[in-house]
């Protein structure tokens, strides 16, 4: 049995990308939370990732570290991480890495956070520029390999990669032009739909992730009951 170790559901989104993959595919896990309870967690984190950071997958022995890693490591044993598409397949590999190591502007600007709407302060120069080639990534996957996902008809690993996007496009109320179809389908995928309940519910609270959706603009909604 694999054992996934993420933290908060309200802020962790590259705990996201590994979690709804593997739910989305089936493949069980143990579902264990470490939560983000003060700024800096790494000396806490250390003790099960030599990165100090989430997520990481625990298995045979083995300590399989950072989204990406975890996502290789489970296209080795599972059918379905990648398309069977060879066009589609380096597509959403090309994709899934690009999300992987850039957008920036993106994460420091719109940090994560599932529970609240928020109207953002005037967007920088990067971020409209992050925003626009997210779009063209969203409208380019769906109009190619037909949709509703973005590599065509099956969840893959390149939705779970941009899935934390989809909070993101919300929350701030991001312009994706014709890949908001996209978007509202995975918020509807009842993976999705189980991490924004839990993360709705958690009554965890860490002042440097508060501090940080404080300073991207004016909360307008507050869903979290936690």
């Amino acid at each position: 049995m694999y054992e996934l170790i993420t933290a908060n559901r309200n802020y962790s989104s590259w705990s996201l990308r590994p979690w709804i993959l593997m739910k989305a595919l089936g493949i069980a896990f143990r579902d264990r939370i470490e939560p983000f309870t003060k700024p800096a967690n790494y000396d806490d984190f250390r003790s099960f990732s030599p990165t100090g950071q989430v997520p990481a997958l625990l298995h045979e022995g083995r300590t399989i570290y950072d989204s990406l890693g975890i996502t290789l490591y489970l296209a080795d044993r599972h059918e379905g991480v990648w398309p069977r598409d060879p066009d589609a397949r380096a597509w959403a590999q090309c994709a899934t890495t690009e999300m992987h190591s850039g957008f920036a502007a993106l994460r420091n600007d719109c940090t994560m956070n599932v529970g609240v709407r928020v109207t953002p302060k005037p967007m920088s120069t990067a971020l409209r520029s992050n925003v626009a080639r997210i779009g063209e990534l969203f409208e380019e996957g769906l109009a190619k390999f037909g949709g509703p996902w973005l590599a065509g008809s099956e969840f893959t690993a390149v939705d779970a990669f941009f899935a934390p996007v989809a909070f993101r496009i919300r929350t701030y109320g991001l312009d994706v032009g014709a890949g908001q179809a996209w978007v509202d389908h995975i918020l509807s995928h009842p993976a999705m739909l189980e991490w924004e309940r839990q993360a709705l519910a958690e009554s965890w609270r860490e002042v440097g992730h508060e501090e940080e959706l404080a300073a991207a603009g004016v909360i307008t909604a507050d869903y979290r009951t936690g």
